[in-house]
């Protein structure tokens, strides 16, 4: 009764209101192979300090103190302490939708500046106050464009993430919406000449850096798409990019969406990670989520209010521009904090660091016999290693050496079974990157 706060005789009452003889009756429709008739056997209740010596040897038994060399949209990067000490707040610790701006202003003024902080970083005209993840931040892109082209063809490059590419579908699979995927060329990014672009496309997607490490040519991809008055939607799993390259809005993207993980978020197991997107002005009112904006009171005090958020609980369904119910409020405090913290210069020192070490271990593994890197597209802290031997021999064999060395692709690319993804971000040291070396020297 400690955790159920309904007597039997209330529970009993509310069975007979509904016209139910037992609990069991609820779940009828559960076919009876399915239901557990039994206890769940997880023992006996134990003590308190019994329940964490437990936990503690079930910890014990992970893998730890390993270098590792994984990146495919999960990116280890350095996170100042500050940000921990400032999320831990308890007014922070419990953030959440701000439904009621008069008593969460201080909840909408840190997205505002996120808001504000992410179009710098992109060059966008605005940005919501963030979605999910980056997957699920792509896949309402893809509806957004189609809400405002009213065309249903979308060309989509085979080198966004895998992942997001499953998103997409499982979205638009009872839409009506047609995808066809652009394969990447020899250089390992986005053929131009081979895109498909007609007056029935809704938008075409590429990732840059896209999934295979390589940069695209946003700005020559902007080009193709608008003379056939298509959108361009922009990727980024790893939007460390920007802090080097020239962002998205300068090259001509409709609209840009990323994962934020990079921006002092752990890794985290897998979430819950930070969905960033931004657009252009003109299309603003048809983007997904929901828009914090600055306005002033009758005496000129300033104060911050829910701008746009057509989402259903607040408007007509089928006006609504989006299903995601809320935005990830600590997370997009966590990225707020980073890059307010790193600002402009720092955010350039980390990228440039992930470009060097990055560059500096591709040289040093494609010097290898027998390993090379596979693709000549420049590229940001990612690349595909093609090796001489089986791919999951060389990582078992780096396993052994308390190395993660990289991705095996044959799971997303059937014909890159002979290699790789590597990255190297700035948290790998020069002693790391030359064990790697080492290690693959002897596999």
């Amino acid at each position: 009764m400690r955790y159920i706060p309904n007597s039997p005789d209330e529970r009993r009452s509310m069975l007979e209101e509904i016209g139910c003889a037992r609990i069991e009756d609820l779940f009828e429709q559960i076919p009876a192979s399915l239901r557990l008739n039994e206890p769940i056997g997880i023992g006996h209740p134990v003590s308190e300090p019994d329940l964490l010596a437990f936990f503690h040897e079930l910890g014990a038994k992970n893998a730890s103190g390993y270098q590792s060399f994984l990146g495919a949209g999960a990116y280890s990067h350095y996170t100042p302490v500050i940000t921990d000490s400032l999320i831990s707040r308890s007014e922070f610790f419990t953030a959440y939708t701000p439904y009621q701006p008069e008593v969460s202003q201080g909840t909408l003024q840190y997205i505002f500046e996120f808001q504000t902080l992410i179009c710098q970083l992109t060059g966008m005209d605005v940005a919501n106050a963030s979605l999910y993840d980056g997957s699920t931040g792509v896949a309402e892109a893809v509806l957004m464009a189609d809400r405002v082209t009213r065309r249903r063809k979308f060309i989509i490059a085979d080198t966004v993430h895998p992942q997001y590419r499953e998103v997409i579908s499982a979205y638009t699979k009872n839409l009506g919406i047609e995808i066809e995927y652009a394969k990447y060329s020899e250089t390992g990014a986005v053929d131009i000449n081979s895109l498909r672009i007609d007056k029935e496309t809704a938008a075409v997607v590429v990732q840059s850096p896209n999934f295979l490490g390589c940069i695209e040519d946003v700005s020559a991809l902007s080009d193709a798409a608008h003379q056939s008055g298509a959108l361009l939607i922009v990727v980024a799993s790893e939007p460390m990019s920007l802090g080097l390259l020239k962002p998205p809005g300068q090259c001509g993207a409709d609209i840009f969406v990323a994962e934020g993980q990079s921006f002092g978020i752990p890794l985290g197991f897998g979430g819950p990670y930070l969905g960033l997107f931004a657009t252009v002005e003109k299309y603003m009112r048809q983007m997904p989520g929901r828009l914090v904006g600055e306005a002033y009171d009758t005496e000129g005090r300033r104060g911050y209010v829910l701008t746009l958020s057509t989402r259903e609980q607040h408007i007509r369904r089928e006006k609504a521009t989006s299903n995601i119910c809320t935005n990830q409020g600590l997370c997009a405090l966590m990225a707020t904090i980073y890059l307010a913290t790193m600002g402009r210069r720092g955010i350039q020192e980390v990228a440039r660091q992930n470009v060097q070490k990055a560059h500096y271990a591709a040289s040093r593994i494609s010097g290898l016999p027998g390993f090379e890197l596979r693709f000549k597209a420049p590229f940001f802290n990612e690349f595909v290693i093609k090796a001489p031997k089986s791919i999951d021999g060389v990582l078992q064999a780096l396993l052994q050496k308390r190395m993660i060395g990289g991705l095996p692709l044959d799971r997303y690319y059937p014909e890159l079974s002979d290699s790789m993804l590597v990255c190297v971000t700035e948290t790998a040291r020069r002693a790391a990157i030359d064990q790697l070396v080492s290690g693959l020297s002897e596999t």
